[in-house]
Formats: C-alpha cells, sequence, structure tokens
C-alpha cells in the first residue's frame, strides 16, 4: 500500500486534529482551574480588606463620636474650683482643759504655691513660655495635631508632643505615665478643657500649677525664690530664665545649674524673636542683662530678716506627729467614704478650707513631743549618719479609742509627713504578744485559772527543745502557776498552753479578728513560734498594741482607734466626716478583769521613780525579740493605756540592761499623770479574790499552810483543795520564794 493513501493520510490528520483538540481542552480547563483558584484568593482577601475597612470605620466612627461627645460634654477638669482652693487654708483644731476648740495647724499645702491673676503677670513670661512650650497655643484647640503626628512618626510616643492645655491636665491630675490610653484620655480633657474656657483662663492656671524646681509650685513662687522679686517686677531676660526651666526643673535651675539654664534661656529669646513676639532692641538688651539671683554675691533682700526665717525653716516649724497621723485618717476616710482618689482626698485637706476637730489631748501631746523631740531618758549614744541612734514610737489612748498622743520618732522631726514608726513601722512584738494570744483567749475559754499549774519546761518541736526562757534555760521541769508564768515571763508556758489546750489557730483569731492586728499572716504566722513568744513575720504598731492592752483595763471591750471628731467644710455648715465609735466586746468582764489585774504583778520598779503616776495601779507587759533587736512595753493606768516600741530602723542588739521602752513608758506617764484625780479601774462584780494553794493552785482549804491571793471568775472557780499537807506547802513556799528571788525577769 503506498504510503501516500489518501485514506491513511485524511485518517492522521483527523487524529492529530483530534489530540490537538483534546490538548486545547486541557489547557482550557486548566485556566479555567487557575482562574477559579485566582477568583478565591481574590474573594478571600477582598473579604478581609473589606472586614477590615469596617472594623476600621467602626473604630474611627468609635473614636470620633467619642471624642465629640466627651469634647462638647460636661467639664471634666473645673479649673475655677481649682484656682478657688488655692487659697484656702485648711485648720486643725484641738480642745482644750475647758472643752474650748483651740487652732493648733494650719495646713496650707504641701507645694510651695501663691495663686496669681494673669493681669499680674508681665506679658513678656506669657510670651516667653508660648514660644519655647507651645508656639501654636492661640491656634489649636487643645492639641496641636502637627507637631502630634510628626512626634509619633519620628519617635513612636518616646517623646512629647504636649500642648501647654495637656500639660496643665498633667499638672492637675498627677498622670503622667507614658501609656496610650493615658495619653488618649489627656487628649478628651484637653479638647474639653478648649471647649469650656478661654485661653487666658488655661494658660492662668498653667502658669500657676508649673513646677519650677526649688520647691517651687507657679511663676509667683519661682520668681520670689530665685529672684526674690513678686512675678510682675520680672523683666523681659528674667522671664526668659522662668521659661527655661519647665523642660527639666533641676537641670534648668539657675540656682544650681545657672550655666545650663543660660543656654536655654538664650534660646528662648532667640525663639521669641524668630516668632516676631519681641523686637530686635528687646532682644539685645535681654542678652546683654545681668542677671542677679538669691545666691547672686550682688543680691540685697528686702528684708533680710524676713527671707532668712522662710528660707531655712526650723525644725521645730515642723507639724507634730499627731497633725501627720489626722492626715493620713482623713484622707484614707475620704477615699473611702467620698470615693475620692489619694491625691483627690490630699488636695481636699491641703487647698480644700476643711475644719479638722482633732482627738488630741494638748498637754498629753506636749509632753510626749518633749520627751522623744529631746531623748529625755533614753540611753546615751551617739547619733551619727554612719550609726544612727535607736529609734522608738509611742501611742497613747484612752479607754474608748481616742487616741490622744502620738510619736513616730525621737528626736528632732525630720519634715512633715515623714516616717511614722507609731503607726506605719510593725515590728515583732516579743513577750507583749503572750497575753493577747495565750493568756486571755485561755482565760476567756476557762482553759486556764489565775493559779492554773502549768510545767515550766521545753517542748520537743523537730526533735529539739524549744523553747528557751529569757534566762537560757529550758526551764525548771517543775510546775508553775499561770500568774508567776506571766511574772517573770517564761516562754515555755504559753508554747505549752497553746499545743496541749488552746491551739494555734485560736490564738491567730483572737489576734485577727478580736484585737483587729492587721498584719497577722495567715502564711507565715500560723506557727508556734510566732503565736506564742510574738516572732511574728511582719509585726505590729503602738497604734495597734495600745488598742488591744486596752481592752484589759475596760471591761473586755476594742475600741476602733481615732484621732479626730469630726471635718467640715470652710465655713463649718457643712459635715464631711465625722467619729461614729466603733465598739465591740472581744472578751467577757470578767476575763478583763482577771487580765488587769494579773498584769500588775508584773513589775515595773526599774524603771524610775515615777512619783505621779505610781500613784496609780500599772498592768503591763514588756517584750524582747530575740538576740535584743526590738524592746516593748503596753500597759495602763486608770487613766491612759500605752504602748512603746524601741530599737533601731536597721534591727540590731540593743545593749541595755534595763528596758528602755519601759524608763521612756514611766517618763511620758509621769508627767500626763501630774494633777490627775485619784481613781481606780472599775470591777464588774464578775470576779471576785480568793486565797489559793502554792502547792496544787485550787482553792485553798483549811489545811492549806502556803497560800496566795488570785482573782476568778465567779462563774469558773477552782476545785477546793484536798490533798495538801503541810510539808508540801512548805517545801512549796520556800520554792516560790526561791523563784521570786532567782527566776523574775523583764521579758
Amino acid at each position: 500500500m503506498s504510503e501516500h493513501n489518501p485514506k491513511k493520510l485524511l485518517q492522521a490528520l483527523l487524529h492529530r486534529k483530534s489530540q490537538s483538540n483534546a490538548l486545547k481542552e486541557g489547557s482550557k480547563k486548566k485556566k479555567r482551574k487557575a482562574r477559579r483558584q485566582f477568583g478565591t484568593v481574590m474573594n478571600v482577601l477582598l473579604s478581609c480588606l473589606l472586614v477590615c475597612g469596617l472594623t476600621i470605620v467602626i473604630v474611627l466612627s468609635y473614636v470620633f463620636f467619642n471624642i465629640l461627645s466627651v469634647k462638647n460634654g460636661d467639664v471634666i477638669i473645673d479649673l475655677e474650683e481649682k484656682k478657688n482652693r488655692q487659697n484656702q487654708t485648711s485648720i486643725v483644731y484641738a480642745y482644750d482643759d475647758k472643752g474650748k476648740a483651740v487652732e493648733i495647724a494650719r495646713l496650707h499645702g504641701t507645694e510651695n504655691r501663691i495663686w496669681v491673676d494673669i493681669d499680674e503677670m508681665p506679658n513678656n513670661l506669657t510670651k516667653a513660655i508660648i514660644s519655647l512650650e507651645d508656639k501654636r497655643f492661640y491656634s489649636h484647640h487643645g492639641v496641636d495635631w502637627v507637631r502630634f503626628m510628626g512626634i509619633i512618626t519620628k519617635y513612636n510616643f518616646t517623646q512629647g508632643a504636649s500642648t501647654i492645655t495637656q500639660q496643665l491636665i498633667k499638672n492637675l491630675t498627677g498622670e503622667k505615665d507614658i501609656t496610650f490610653y493615658r495619653k488618649y484620655n489627656e487628649i478628651l480633657t484637653a479638647l474639653n478643657m478648649e471647649e469650656h474656657y478661654s485661653k487666658k483662663t488655661i494658660l492662668e492656671a498653667y502658669l500657676n500649677t508649673l513646677y519650677l524646681g526649688s520647691g517651687c509650685y507657679g511663676v509667683q513662687t519661682a520668681a520670689e525664690t530665685y529672684f526674690g522679686k513678686n512675678v510682675s517686677e520680672l523683666n523681659l531676660s528674667e522671664c526668659a530664665v522662668l521659661a527655661a526651666i519647665t523642660k527639666y526643673p533641676y537641670k534648668y535651675n539657675p540656682l544650681v545649674n545657672a550655666e545650663k539654664n543660660r543656654t536655654r534661656q538664650l534660646e528662648c529669646l532667640r525663639g521669641m524673636l524668630e516668632q516676631g513676639v519681641i523686637l530686635q532692641e528687646e532682644y539685645d538688651s535681654a542678652v546683654e542683662y545681668k542677671l542677679v539671683f538669691t545666691n547672686s554675691a550682688e543680691y540685697v533682700s528686702k528684708n533680710k530678716d524676713k527671707d532668712s526665717k522662710e528660707q531655712k525653716p526650723k525644725t521645730d516649724d515642723f507639724q507634730s506627729f499627731y497633725i501627720d497621723y489626722v492626715i493620713d485618717c482623713v484622707v484614707k476616710d475620704l477615699c473611702e467614704q467620698h470615693g475620692l482618689t489619694q491625691q483627690q482626698a490630699t488636695e481636699e485637706i491641703y487647698y480644700g478650707g476643711l475644719k479638722i476637730y482633732c482627738a488630741q489631748d494638748i498637754n498629753v501631746q506636749k509632753q510626749l513631743d518633749n520627751v522623744y523631740n529631746n531623748r529625755i531618758s533614753f540611753p546615751k549614744e551617739k547619733d551619727t549618719e554612719k550609726n544612727p541612734a535607736a529609734q522608738s514610737s509611742m501611742t497613747i489612748m484612752d479607754y474608748e479609742g481616742r487616741i490622744v498622743g502620738i510619736i513616730g520618732a525621737a528626736g528632732k522631726k525630720s519634715g512633715n509627713r515623714c516616717l511614722n514608726r507609731a503607726s506605719d513601722s510593725p515590728r515583732q512584738p516579743g513577750s507583749t504578744i503572750k497575753p493577747l494570744a495565750t493568756y486571755a483567749p485561755s482565760f476567756e475559754k476557762n482553759l486556764l485559772h489565775w493559779s492554773s499549774m502549768v510545767r515550766d519546761y521545753a517542748l520537743m518541736v523537730k526533735g529539739k527543745p524549744w523553747p528557751k526562757n529569757v534566762n537560757g534555760t529550758y526551764g525548771t521541769n517543775r510546775n508553775v502557776t499561770v500568774q508567776y508564768a506571766i511574772q517573770v515571763s517564761l516562754n515555755t508556758v504559753p508554747a505549752r498552753v497553746i499545743v496541749e489546750t488552746l491551739g494555734i489557730e485560736t490564738s491567730m483569731d483572737y489576734l485577727k479578728n478580736k484585737f483587729h492586728f492587721s498584719n497577722i499572716s495567715d502564711t507565715n504566722d500560723c506557727y508556734l513560734p510566732p503565736m506564742a513568744v510574738g516572732a511574728l513575720y511582719y509585726g505590729m504598731t503602738t497604734v495597734e498594741m495600745a488598742s488591744a492592752y486596752a481592752s484589759f483595763g475596760n471591761g473586755g471591750k476594742y475600741y476602733e482607734p481615732y484621732c479626730y471628731y469630726k471635718v467640715t467644710d470652710s465655713k463649718g455648715t457643712e459635715v464631711i466626716l465625722e467619729h461614729k465609735s466603733k465598739s465591740e466586746q472581744i472578751l467577757s468582764p470578767a476575763t478583763a478583769d482577771i487580765m488587769c489585774e494579773i498584769l500588775q504583778t508584773v513589775s515595773t520598779s526599774s524603771y524610775g521613780s515615777g512619783s505621779n503616776v505610781r500613784k496609780f495601779p500599772i498592768y503591763c507587759k514588756t517584750g524582747t525579740t530575740d538576740n535584743d533587736k526590738d524592746r516593748w512595753f503596753a500597759g495602763g493606768t486608770p487613766h491612759y493605756v500605752g504602748a512603746v516600741w524601741y530599737g533601731y530602723d536597721k534591727p540590731k542588739e540593743i545593749k541595755s540592761s534595763v528596758n528602755p521602752a519601759g524608763k521612756i513608758y514611766i517618763e511620758v506617764f509621769n508627767r500626763i499623770h501630774k494633777g490627775l484625780e485619784k481613781k481606780d479601774f472599775p470591777k464588774s462584780g464578775l470576779a471576785i479574790e480568793k486565797q489559793y494553794c502554792t502547792k496544787t493552785g485550787l482553792l485553798a482549804s483549811s489545811s492549806c499552810k502556803s497560800t496566795k491571793t488570785g482573782w476568778y471568775k465567779t462563774t469558773d472557780l477552782p476545785a477546793t483543795c484536798s490533798s495538801c499537807s503541810a510539808a508540801g506547802g512548805l517545801i512549796d513556799a520556800i520554792g516560790d520564794i526561791l523563784d521570786g528571788e532567782n527566776g523574775e525577769s523583764e521579758e
């Protein structure tokens, strides 16, 4: 067959065409699939873009309407109120012995500030500030968007773009954190402020609140501090000096860094010239002017005597610790009862013109200040920066919660509202905790009597004997009465009582929920050493200690301590805060009577003669912590209850054979008891005196040859001794005598 057969050739052509069509169809399918895949991807991308776009639109819409709402809403910061409060001094009163309210302190602010109307300021001062801080001040509406966007782009919020309006808001709120949320709120507040106040009002508020170094808030006090002039007397060159300080108050302080201030002052003057707010001749004159500061050799004071007193206030001019404590308590109560922030409450006190009627006893505080400021009865020791002398604090109260005197440091007071160790520095209480955590709860629950016998010997704790008594031994391995254990402050006995009868949980409960100690730790203090011998993780303050010990002299009640009666507005017409006595019966009157009597057996003879205070009965307990790092004395007379802490801020051994806290207590109480009426502690009649057998601790019978007197609840009397012999009684009597001679200890 010929290879050019037409039939076969036709078939071949048809086959090739079929293959070509198949290839074309396959190619078309691939293209269609690719187009479908591409279309799917594009749909997804377009959907994402649409969702993102809608989200952005929604967010921007919310932000836009939120800005409009806040901008046109009610005033956020009332500048008129801020201005009106600047010159309203709060006054603290105390009542004298005739019941008359006597002014004892004026609170004019923590900041040295005098408000001056902008019309009393030189025009060059406002020009200098605006030129250096916010040159578009008169054209923007609270936020300089041009500068703001530039700062975001270039510095990512690490540098400020704040206008004068925004800086004013920072000065008034104290909020200066670098966060987006704070900046956003600041912007909203700035827009709101500009909507409600004129530029003049905003500028006046700013110039009266900005910080200008050396403790100066506002241009008036800065003018006085740096030039000895009123702000109205400043010339252009001096105005530029104040404007130069604003960026970094210490760095550009003319009294400290005159050269750096000069550099920025010249920068300010050049800016004013370039912006056309001053003429060339004004610029030249300001540059050439010789500045004279208050620390310059050429400076001549207008009133040398006045300046010397104002520039160097005496230590005696600082307000007392009582005033400090009143301020802290009023701030706390304003926050809790009126929903104010800490800063708002503080401003209310210093600028709100309040009248505060405090609970101080003027004579008690005077005597307390005298003893502590002059370290009367304190151990003699050098007080140097390298080795500071020991410190101390003391709180004195009546029996219904009134704090009549408080002091937080020994020596001259270092400033206003400095560290108050009486209320803010808890320290381990040592043995002063024993009546509170062990003995009072045990009497209350009828687990112990005055004469209950407890073994004076250490427990085995983790295979080792614990604790040691103050004399360094693990005890005598003899039974002793509870009264004797309290009198000589044995450590072994309260440890045994807690382990064998009372329980750690009960001790914790009494300290936290009855005596209201605020620093008891559920995690760190639920062990035997903290509860038995006062080795607490945090500790207690003298305010808390005095409040707790008061229950032993007032029939078993706990009164919440207070330092003011009421706080009114500047006119005295509206009562803003008022003390309402809060008390609860935490111990039965019978238990309180027993604790009052048993603590009177603790010796105070080594703490001074105290002819005034020793006319009265004194119940008390001393305390010492490990290695003699803290010393305590807590107790009361029928008139007052008090607590004293003595030790070093950085704990170290107190080298004194006699407890300094006890000597301080007797010194102060002797002074405040001068001329007071003679009286005894009230008694409920629910506890009575009974004779007990010193051998068995039971109530004495006619056969008991050695007896002593104790106090017992009428509803829980011990049994009467029926197994006593004359010989046994005599032996125990001799043993008690020997114990009294050899075992007595302060702690």
